[in-house]
């Protein structure tokens, strides 16, 4: 189970870079299945200057997806906590901005977090210690870098565990 949370799915918080590189990601674990939890409007820039919603412009310009990536919207508090227990890779993407509580509370549930290599990102997750860091502007490399994420699901043990307790300090 691969997850993607943001409270709307937008650019600031990587929601496009995320999506192109979901194809090839699907095509290199044929097993994955995808959460991507967000509503449709805009927190922080921009609606699509063509109109739309993020969402619809992106599944536009990837040609869709399969039944095995769902988009669940907004959820409750409580399953979104349980999504991330069942994630095998949870993607935190955002612009240099303010960091989301959600890559936090995502380290705290002892979720294996991919997060971009940019700033406030590299203040909290330290790659290969604490997490994985992808770099937010090369879809090929975040798309190998997430499918080895899954392939290797039970092997982040270390890398949960120092994620939680770096939330802890």
């Amino acid at each position: 189970v691969l997850t993607y949370v943001s409270r709307n799915l937008e650019p600031y918080r990587g929601f496009h870079r995320f999506m192109r590189a979901l194809p090839k990601v699907l095509e290199q674990r044929p097993e994955a299945q995808v959460v991507i939890v967000g509503g449709d409007e805009v927190s922080y820039g921009g609606r699509p200057k063509q109109g739309g919603t993020w969402r619809e412009v992106m599944l536009a310009e990837i040609g869709g997806v399969p039944d095995r990536v769902t988009f669940t919207g907004r959820i409750p508090y409580r399953e979104y906590l349980s999504l991330l227990n069942v994630s095998s890779a949870h993607v935190y993407l955002t612009y240099p901005f303010v960091l989301s509580w959600s890559m936090l509370e995502a380290m705290a549930s002892g979720a294996f977090v991919i997060g971009s290599a940019t700033a406030p990102v590299e203040e909290v997750i330290q790659d290969g210690e604490n997490g994985w860091l992808v770099d937010f502007f090369d879809t090929d490399a975040m798309a190998a870098r997430i499918a080895d994420g899954l392939a290797r699901r039970g092997e982040m043990d270390a890398l949960r565990k120092a994620a939680r307790l770096t939330v802890e300090r």
